[in-house]
């Protein structure tokens, strides 16, 4: 009998699994589907939350090229989520390819690790969203007070509308997310094309401002990893600011690798998930640089620093370009941008935590009864209680300002799978590819040290934050998933399917497999 920590799924056992009636999904996605959902989960928080802060608070006009940085290195990770996608059609993205590499513990925490991204990103999105819509029906009107304890009834309501249009149907759910992102990409391609009218090279210089000691600059477990070992000057502005920047704003990049938890749902996902993921990351990019040369365009980036009015700090937005020149009705074009934009980012984040966990379960890691799926063919019991975990983060606790942790948990479930396409292609070169990545290992290897370098450019504290759930989640598996494992009752001949024989993937049918095989 292998070891428990690193009995390793087979591709074959993975693809076996999928057909199982209780929780078999319906494939119903094509390449288009999953384009929509990648552009609909990555434009939102990027491009109305991130963007303008960033670049007066941290990295000046530089944010344009950060954008850069962070999608370079998000596009080496695309090339490698696109190969494993194709060739594990399975639901739940690093997880499944995690499994069918590194073993069964890399699995657990990578899914554990996605438990974090997903969920923690859609109760931060929601309540950015929330804060939008108090701009519209006014402010304060979005929550209520109770004893001095503020609730965000605006994201919890959002969440809780979301969940019901996942359970109803993935392609209800894609249709839904097309025509909400074709509304925020217009506002996007408006705040470009009117922005430009206004744009002078003047406030590009100096395109990379000079280091600033503001007085109050980050030190101890708050400066960045990569400024507590270089012995840097901080990450306010200068090459330091302008690297803290791209870590900063790789939180707008995240969600592409969510289309991948989809593989299962499409109908022909050797070709739709790699043109899916490539395609929706190329299309933000262009985004992003276009929004952020423009805004750093229109106005000095001091004009876009927080300020403090009345004892209240006062962040920037999109907006606050457009007010300087007098342009009033952006900010009402705005909001109603960052409302639809922010929608599409919390339904499918939400969607990603879903399928991540329905694989958990149906490998047992989780409880297998929240596998099952309904005659819609979603796996409704999981998305309820996703949806009411999120609603309930939502809805008490003030979220602050979580991005770092949604991006280290994010960078490190890429450099697992930059990694595993290269221990695939060793060990499985048998596989059929619907997608290689170009120059293997150079690429994955390049991809994993741009990962790398993001993480060690996010603050101390996030990695404390993150190694304890880390921890969390290893004392969860030893308490549970090493007992309850499916692959490990298969081993035992409690269940009927393949069994392992060693550490590397190859299987063999248990003696009372059945047709389970």
């Amino acid at each position: 009998m292998s070891n428990p920590m690193f009995r390793v799924k087979s591709v074959e056992q993975s693809m076996a699994d999928t057909d199982e009636p209780d929780t078999k999904l319906r494939k119903d996605l094509t390449a288009w589907d999953l384009t929509v959902f990648g552009v609909a989960v990555v434009v939102g928080a990027g491009i109305f939350t991130l963007t303008a802060t960033t670049a007066g608070n941290v990295a000046g006009p530089s944010v344009s090229l950060a954008f850069v940085l962070a999608a370079i290195a998000c596009g080496l990770a695309a090339l490698c989520y696109a190969e494993f996608a194709s060739t594990v059609p399975v639901a739940g993205s690093a997880y499944t390819f995690s499994y069918a590499t590194f073993g069964e513990f890399i699995a657990w925490i990578i899914g554990w690790d996605l438990i974090l991204e997903f969920a923690l990103a859609a109760s931060v999105v929601a309540k950015g969203w929330s804060s939008y819509l108090g701009n519209v029906i006014g402010e304060g009107n979005n929550v209520f007070v109770i004893g001095g304890h503020t609730f965000d009834w605006g994201a919890a309501l959002l969440i809780a509308v979301l969940t019901t249009l996942l359970v109803l149907g993935t392609k209800l759910s894609s249709r839904v997310s097309l025509i909400i992102t074709c509304v925020k990409v217009a506002v996007v391609l408006l705040v470009i094309i009117v922005g430009a009218f206004y744009f002078s090279g003047k406030n590009l210089d100096p395109y990379v401002p000079p280091a600033q000691d503001t007085g109050e600059q980050a030190s101890g477990i708050h400066q960045t990893l990569f400024s507590w070992i270089s012995g840097g000057a901080g990450s306010n502005f200068g090459w330091y600011g302008l690297l803290a920047a791209a870590s900063l704003v790789f939180f707008a990049f995240i969600g592409f690798d969510v289309v991948a938890t989809t593989a299962e749902e499409t109908k022909d996902p050797q070709k739709s998930l790699p043109r899916g993921i490539l395609g929706s990351l190329a299309i933000v990019t262009v985004l992003y640089v276009g929004v952020s040369l423009v805004l750093t365009g229109m106005v000095p980036y001091t004009e876009l620093a927080t300020k403090e009015v009345d004892g209240k700090e006062v962040t920037s937005t999109l907006a606050t370009a457009f007010e300087v020149h007098g342009i009033t009705w952006a900010q009402w074009a705005i909001n109603v941008g960052a409302l639809a934009g922010l929608t599409t980012v919390v339904m499918v984040m939400l969607l990603g935590q879903t399928r991540v966990g329905f694989a958990m379960s149906r490998d047992g890691l989780l409880p297998r009864g929240l596998a099952k799926t309904g005659k819609r063919g979603t796996p409704y019991r999981i998305t309820v209680i996703v949806g009411v975990v999120s609603a309930a983060l939502a809805f008490f606790f003030p979220m602050g300002t979580l991005e770092e942790m949604v991006n280290i948990g994010t960078l490190f479930a890429f450099v697992l799978v930059c990694i595993g396409v290269v221990v695939l292609r060793r060990t499985r070169p048998d596989l059929k590819r619907g997608f290689r990545v170009p120059l293997v290992p150079l690429v994955p290897i390049l991809a994993v040290l741009a990962c790398i370098w993001l993480m060690i450019n996010l603050s101390i504290e996030t990695w404390v934050r993150f190694l304890v759930w880390m921890v969390i989640g290893i004392v969860v598996y030893m308490a549970y998933g090493v007992r309850h494992s499916v692959l490990g009752m298969r081993e035992r001949k409690e269940l009927p399917g393949f069994a392992t024989v060693d550490g590397h993937g190859d299987t063999t049918p248990s003696a009372d497999a059945g047709s389970d095989t």
